[in-house]
Protein backbone atom coordinates (compact mmCIF):
# COMPACT_ATOMS: atom_id res chain seq x y z
CA UNK A 1 0.00 0.00 0.00
CA UNK A 2 1.41 3.79 -0.67
CA UNK A 3 3.34 5.37 2.13
CA UNK A 4 1.47 8.62 3.01
CA UNK A 5 3.80 10.10 5.17
CA UNK A 6 5.56 13.56 4.98
CA UNK A 7 8.97 14.65 5.11
CA UNK A 8 9.66 17.44 7.76
CA UNK A 9 13.22 18.53 7.03
CA UNK A 10 15.13 19.30 3.81
CA UNK A 11 18.26 17.29 5.49
CA UNK A 12 16.12 13.91 4.89
CA UNK A 13 15.60 14.46 1.58
CA UNK A 14 19.60 14.28 0.88
CA UNK A 15 19.51 11.10 2.47
CA UNK A 16 17.19 8.88 0.23
CA UNK A 17 19.68 6.99 -1.73
CA UNK A 18 18.84 5.61 -5.26
CA UNK A 19 17.61 2.10 -6.05
CA UNK A 20 16.45 0.03 -9.06
CA UNK A 21 12.91 0.16 -8.96
CA UNK A 22 12.33 3.17 -7.23
CA UNK A 23 11.51 7.17 -8.19
CA UNK A 24 13.99 9.25 -6.79
CA UNK A 25 13.93 12.56 -5.30
CA UNK A 26 12.13 15.10 -7.61
CA UNK A 27 13.18 18.01 -8.63
CA UNK A 28 12.00 21.29 -6.93
CA UNK A 29 10.02 22.24 -10.30
CA UNK A 30 6.96 24.46 -9.68
CA UNK A 31 7.98 26.49 -6.98
CA UNK A 32 4.73 28.10 -7.38
CA UNK A 33 2.92 25.05 -6.49
CA UNK A 34 4.76 24.56 -2.78
CA UNK A 35 2.28 24.13 -0.04
CA UNK A 36 1.93 22.63 3.51
CA UNK A 37 1.03 18.83 1.35
CA UNK A 38 4.53 19.00 0.47
CA UNK A 39 7.28 17.34 0.15
CA UNK A 40 5.07 13.87 0.26
CA UNK A 41 6.31 10.60 0.61
CA UNK A 42 4.85 7.81 -1.54
CA UNK A 43 6.30 3.97 -1.26
CA UNK A 44 7.14 3.67 -5.26
CA UNK A 45 8.26 -0.45 -6.13
CA UNK A 46 9.69 -0.88 -2.30
CA UNK A 47 11.59 2.50 -2.59
CA UNK A 48 10.10 5.52 -0.39
CA UNK A 49 10.49 8.45 -3.41
CA UNK A 50 10.18 11.78 -2.29
CA UNK A 51 8.54 15.11 -4.26
CA UNK A 52 9.09 18.11 -2.88
CA UNK A 53 6.34 20.10 -5.11
CA UNK A 54 3.93 19.45 -7.79
CA UNK A 55 5.11 18.17 -10.86
CA UNK A 56 4.40 21.00 -13.20
CA UNK A 57 6.07 18.83 -16.81
CA UNK A 58 5.51 15.45 -16.75
CA UNK A 59 6.53 13.32 -19.85
CA UNK A 60 4.45 10.10 -20.23
CA UNK A 61 5.57 6.89 -21.94
CA UNK A 62 2.47 4.56 -23.29
CA UNK A 63 -1.18 4.49 -23.11
CA UNK A 64 -2.22 3.03 -19.80
CA UNK A 65 0.20 5.54 -18.21
CA UNK A 66 -0.79 8.10 -19.94
CA UNK A 67 -4.33 7.82 -19.28
CA UNK A 68 -3.65 7.33 -15.55
CA UNK A 69 -2.72 11.05 -15.45
CA UNK A 70 -5.36 11.97 -17.53
CA UNK A 71 -8.16 10.25 -15.83
CA UNK A 72 -7.06 12.20 -12.80
CA UNK A 73 -7.22 15.47 -14.45
CA UNK A 74 -3.55 16.15 -14.67
CA UNK A 75 -3.17 17.23 -18.57
CA UNK A 76 -2.08 20.43 -16.91
CA UNK A 77 0.57 19.42 -15.19
CA UNK A 78 1.84 17.20 -18.25
CA UNK A 79 3.90 18.12 -20.65
CA UNK A 80 3.21 15.91 -23.10
CA UNK A 81 3.22 11.86 -23.83
CA UNK A 82 5.10 9.46 -25.99
CA UNK A 83 3.59 6.58 -27.43
CA UNK A 84 2.85 4.40 -30.89
CA UNK A 85 -0.46 5.20 -32.43
CA UNK A 86 -2.29 1.83 -32.50
CA UNK A 87 -2.86 0.98 -28.96
CA UNK A 88 -6.19 1.52 -28.29
CA UNK A 89 -8.60 4.30 -29.64
CA UNK A 90 -7.89 7.52 -27.53
CA UNK A 91 -11.17 9.42 -28.82
CA UNK A 92 -13.29 6.87 -27.35
CA UNK A 93 -12.42 7.49 -23.17
CA UNK A 94 -13.88 9.81 -20.89
CA UNK A 95 -10.76 11.66 -20.37
CA UNK A 96 -10.33 12.17 -24.22
CA UNK A 97 -10.30 15.94 -24.04
CA UNK A 98 -7.00 15.53 -21.91
CA UNK A 99 -5.41 14.27 -25.10
CA UNK A 100 -6.15 17.80 -26.86
CA UNK A 101 -5.03 19.68 -23.87
CA UNK A 102 -1.31 18.25 -23.71
CA UNK A 103 1.40 17.29 -26.44
CA UNK A 104 1.78 14.38 -27.99
CA UNK A 105 5.75 13.78 -28.27
CA UNK A 106 6.71 11.06 -29.93
CA UNK A 107 5.33 8.24 -31.70
CA UNK A 108 8.69 5.82 -31.49
CA UNK A 109 10.60 5.38 -27.96
CA UNK A 110 10.48 7.42 -25.25
CA UNK A 111 14.33 8.93 -24.42
CA UNK A 112 16.50 11.50 -22.57
CA UNK A 113 16.38 13.65 -25.31
CA UNK A 114 12.59 13.79 -25.85
CA UNK A 115 12.03 14.58 -22.54
CA UNK A 116 14.68 17.36 -22.04
CA UNK A 117 13.90 18.80 -25.07
CA UNK A 118 10.20 18.87 -23.31
CA UNK A 119 12.04 20.04 -19.85
CA UNK A 120 10.18 17.50 -17.79
CA UNK A 121 10.73 17.60 -14.30
CA UNK A 122 9.05 14.07 -14.13
CA UNK A 123 9.07 10.88 -15.99
CA UNK A 124 6.05 8.35 -15.67
CA UNK A 125 7.17 5.14 -17.29
CA UNK A 126 7.86 1.53 -15.93
CA UNK A 127 10.09 -1.33 -16.72
CA UNK A 128 9.49 -2.63 -20.26
CA UNK A 129 7.68 0.24 -20.52
CA UNK A 130 10.22 2.37 -21.71
CA UNK A 131 12.38 2.10 -18.82
CA UNK A 132 15.27 -0.49 -20.01
CA UNK A 133 18.73 -0.63 -18.71
CA UNK A 134 20.07 -1.43 -21.90
CA UNK A 135 18.67 1.56 -23.53
CA UNK A 136 20.42 3.37 -21.00
CA UNK A 137 16.86 5.13 -20.15
CA UNK A 138 16.60 4.68 -16.56
CA UNK A 139 15.06 6.46 -13.22
CA UNK A 140 18.98 6.34 -11.67
CA UNK A 141 19.92 7.95 -15.62
CA UNK A 142 17.16 10.52 -15.49
CA UNK A 143 18.05 11.70 -11.67
CA UNK A 144 22.03 12.23 -12.90
CA UNK A 145 19.75 14.74 -15.29
CA UNK A 146 17.73 16.29 -12.31
CA UNK A 147 14.76 15.13 -13.61
CA UNK A 148 12.33 12.79 -10.94
CA UNK A 149 10.51 9.71 -11.82
CA UNK A 150 7.61 7.40 -10.73
CA UNK A 151 7.44 3.60 -12.20
CA UNK A 152 4.36 1.82 -12.86
CA UNK A 153 3.73 -0.34 -10.30
CA UNK A 154 2.70 -3.34 -12.51
CA UNK A 155 6.47 -2.92 -13.78
CA UNK A 156 7.37 -3.14 -10.51
CA UNK A 157 10.59 -6.27 -10.23
CA UNK A 158 9.95 -8.96 -7.54
CA UNK A 159 13.90 -8.77 -6.78
CA UNK A 160 14.23 -12.15 -7.39
CA UNK A 161 15.84 -11.37 -11.08
CA UNK A 162 13.75 -9.60 -13.98
CA UNK A 163 10.44 -11.63 -13.11
CA UNK A 164 7.70 -8.07 -12.88
CA UNK A 165 4.74 -7.75 -10.16
CA UNK A 166 4.89 -7.30 -6.38
CA UNK A 167 1.05 -6.91 -5.85
CA UNK A 168 -2.16 -8.43 -7.50
CA UNK A 169 -3.01 -6.39 -10.33
CA UNK A 170 -6.38 -3.93 -9.40
CA UNK A 171 -4.09 -3.37 -6.25
CA UNK A 172 -1.20 -2.13 -8.75
CA UNK A 173 -3.96 0.47 -10.43
CA UNK A 174 -5.48 1.14 -7.17
CA UNK A 175 -1.57 1.96 -5.54
CA UNK A 176 -1.02 3.86 -8.37
CA UNK A 177 -3.65 5.91 -8.40
CA UNK A 178 -3.34 6.55 -5.00
CA UNK A 179 0.18 7.54 -5.15
CA UNK A 180 -0.35 9.96 -7.93
CA UNK A 181 -3.14 11.24 -6.25
CA UNK A 182 -0.54 12.37 -3.40
CA UNK A 183 1.91 13.19 -5.23
CA UNK A 184 0.35 15.80 -7.87
CA UNK A 185 -2.29 16.80 -4.31
CA UNK A 186 -5.16 15.64 -6.64
CA UNK A 187 -6.27 12.53 -3.74
CA UNK A 188 -9.80 13.15 -3.51
CA UNK A 189 -9.89 12.68 -7.35
CA UNK A 190 -7.95 9.65 -7.01
CA UNK A 191 -10.17 7.89 -3.50
CA UNK A 192 -13.11 8.58 -6.30
CA UNK A 193 -11.72 7.13 -9.12
CA UNK A 194 -10.40 3.73 -6.66
CA UNK A 195 -14.37 3.77 -5.24
CA UNK A 196 -15.74 4.32 -8.34
CA UNK A 197 -13.87 1.01 -9.93
CA UNK A 198 -14.24 -0.89 -7.13
CA UNK A 199 -17.76 -0.84 -6.83
CA UNK A 200 -17.64 -1.46 -11.11
CA UNK A 201 -15.83 -4.42 -10.70
CA UNK A 202 -17.87 -5.57 -7.30
CA UNK A 203 -20.85 -5.23 -9.56
CA UNK A 204 -20.02 -7.97 -11.69
CA UNK A 205 -21.59 -11.74 -10.97
CA UNK A 206 -19.28 -14.53 -10.03
CA UNK A 207 -20.37 -17.75 -11.92
CA UNK A 208 -20.84 -21.40 -10.07
CA UNK A 209 -17.92 -22.75 -12.28
CA UNK A 210 -14.91 -20.94 -14.32
CA UNK A 211 -13.98 -21.33 -18.05
CA UNK A 212 -10.47 -21.99 -18.46
CA UNK A 213 -9.02 -18.33 -20.53
CA UNK A 214 -5.62 -17.80 -22.15
CA UNK A 215 -4.83 -14.21 -22.55
CA UNK A 216 -2.79 -14.51 -26.31
CA UNK A 217 -0.90 -10.92 -27.12
CA UNK A 218 1.75 -11.87 -29.40
CA UNK A 219 4.21 -14.59 -31.00
CA UNK A 220 4.05 -17.93 -33.49
CA UNK A 221 6.63 -19.61 -32.03
CA UNK A 222 6.05 -19.17 -29.19
CA UNK A 223 3.22 -17.21 -27.37
CA UNK A 224 3.62 -14.05 -25.28
CA UNK A 225 1.15 -13.91 -22.26
CA UNK A 226 0.04 -12.81 -18.91
CA UNK A 227 0.76 -14.33 -15.82
CA UNK A 228 -0.72 -13.35 -12.28
CA UNK A 229 0.72 -10.27 -11.90
CA UNK A 230 -0.63 -8.64 -15.61
CA UNK A 231 -3.56 -6.95 -15.41
CA UNK A 232 -5.15 -9.94 -17.57
CA UNK A 233 -5.01 -12.08 -14.47
CA UNK A 234 -6.83 -10.14 -12.41
CA UNK A 235 -9.70 -8.87 -15.54
CA UNK A 236 -10.01 -12.55 -16.21
CA UNK A 237 -10.87 -13.50 -12.66
CA UNK A 238 -12.83 -11.04 -11.99
CA UNK A 239 -14.62 -11.70 -15.08
CA UNK A 240 -15.80 -14.95 -14.05
CA UNK A 241 -12.93 -16.74 -15.87
CA UNK A 242 -9.64 -18.78 -14.56
CA UNK A 243 -6.57 -17.65 -16.24
CA UNK A 244 -4.31 -20.57 -17.23
CA UNK A 245 -1.32 -19.23 -17.02
CA UNK A 246 -2.16 -17.58 -13.37
CA UNK A 247 0.43 -19.46 -11.67
CA UNK A 248 3.38 -17.90 -13.26
CA UNK A 249 4.98 -15.78 -11.16
CA UNK A 250 5.67 -13.09 -13.75
CA UNK A 251 3.26 -10.25 -15.38
CA UNK A 252 3.41 -10.45 -19.20
CA UNK A 253 6.03 -13.26 -20.17
CA UNK A 254 6.43 -16.15 -22.67
CA UNK A 255 5.53 -20.03 -22.32
CA UNK A 256 5.53 -22.90 -24.32
CA UNK A 257 2.07 -24.04 -27.09
CA UNK A 258 2.22 -27.46 -25.04
CA UNK A 259 1.50 -25.77 -21.59
CA UNK A 260 -1.57 -24.02 -23.50
CA UNK A 261 -2.60 -26.72 -25.21
CA UNK A 262 -2.51 -28.92 -21.82
CA UNK A 263 -4.71 -26.37 -20.25
CA UNK A 264 -7.55 -26.50 -22.93
CA UNK A 265 -8.30 -23.04 -22.53
CA UNK A 266 -11.94 -22.63 -23.19
CA UNK A 267 -11.56 -18.97 -24.07
CA UNK A 268 -9.25 -17.19 -25.40
CA UNK A 269 -8.73 -13.31 -25.34
CA UNK A 270 -6.87 -11.71 -28.19
CA UNK A 271 -4.86 -8.69 -27.29
CA UNK A 272 -5.28 -5.92 -30.35
CA UNK A 273 -2.53 -3.50 -30.99
CA UNK A 274 -0.02 -3.61 -33.88
CA UNK A 275 0.73 -6.01 -36.21
CA UNK A 276 -0.32 -8.28 -36.99
CA UNK A 277 -3.89 -7.30 -35.83
CA UNK A 278 -6.75 -8.78 -33.78
CA UNK A 279 -8.36 -10.75 -37.24
CA UNK A 280 -4.63 -11.90 -38.60
CA UNK A 281 -4.04 -13.04 -34.82
CA UNK A 282 -7.30 -14.86 -34.90
CA UNK A 283 -6.60 -16.66 -38.45
CA UNK A 284 -2.93 -17.58 -36.80
CA UNK A 285 -4.76 -19.39 -33.72
CA UNK A 286 -7.51 -21.19 -35.73
CA UNK A 287 -5.26 -22.55 -38.49
CA UNK A 288 -2.29 -23.32 -35.87
CA UNK A 289 -2.53 -27.35 -36.02
CA UNK A 290 -1.04 -27.64 -32.09
CA UNK A 291 -4.01 -25.55 -31.14
CA UNK A 292 -6.71 -27.66 -34.16
CA UNK A 293 -8.06 -29.73 -30.48
CA UNK A 294 -8.11 -26.82 -28.15
CA UNK A 295 -11.42 -26.32 -27.00
CA UNK A 296 -11.45 -22.37 -27.08
CA UNK A 297 -10.53 -22.76 -31.07
CA UNK A 298 -12.92 -25.86 -32.17
CA UNK A 299 -15.63 -23.86 -30.69
CA UNK A 300 -14.20 -20.65 -31.88
CA UNK A 301 -14.73 -18.28 -28.67
CA UNK A 302 -12.13 -15.54 -29.33
CA UNK A 303 -12.56 -12.68 -27.46
CA UNK A 304 -10.83 -9.33 -28.21
CA UNK A 305 -9.69 -7.02 -26.18
CA UNK A 306 -7.37 -3.66 -26.71
CA UNK A 307 -3.69 -3.27 -25.63
CA UNK A 308 -4.79 -0.39 -23.11
CA UNK A 309 -7.60 -2.62 -21.91
CA UNK A 310 -5.37 -5.29 -20.83
CA UNK A 311 -2.36 -3.36 -19.22
CA UNK A 312 -2.34 -1.51 -16.04
CA UNK A 313 -4.76 1.42 -16.74
CA UNK A 314 -7.86 3.05 -15.84
CA UNK A 315 -10.05 1.12 -18.43
CA UNK A 316 -9.24 -2.36 -16.33
CA UNK A 317 -12.34 -2.13 -14.74
CA UNK A 318 -14.35 -1.38 -18.15
CA UNK A 319 -12.59 -4.82 -19.63
CA UNK A 320 -13.73 -6.87 -16.87
CA UNK A 321 -17.34 -5.77 -17.59
CA UNK A 322 -16.80 -6.66 -21.24
CA UNK A 323 -15.29 -10.36 -20.63
CA UNK A 324 -17.71 -10.85 -18.36
CA UNK A 325 -20.78 -10.58 -20.77
CA UNK A 326 -18.51 -12.35 -23.48
CA UNK A 327 -17.98 -15.12 -20.84
CA UNK A 328 -22.10 -15.59 -19.95
CA UNK A 329 -22.48 -15.38 -23.25
CA UNK A 330 -20.85 -18.17 -24.49
CA UNK A 331 -20.60 -20.86 -21.40
CA UNK A 332 -24.40 -20.10 -20.31
CA UNK A 333 -27.85 -21.10 -21.85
Amino acid sequence: MPVRTKAVASAALLTLGLTACGAEIAPAGDAATGSAHYPVTVDNCGTEATYRTKPARTVSNDVGITELLLALGLADRMAGYVMPDDKGQVDKVAWKDGYQRTTWLSKQQITKEIVLEARADLVFAGWHYGFSEADGFTPQALAGLGIGSYVLTESCRSGKGQERGVMSPLEELYTDLANLGEIFDVRDRADELIAEFRTQVAAVPQPERRPRVFLYDSGEDKPYTSGKFAAPEEIITKAGGRNVMGDVADSWTTVGWESVVRCDPEVIVINNYGSPDAEAKRKFLKTFPPLAGVSAVRNDRIFVLDYVDLVESPRNPAAVTALAAYLRSVTTG
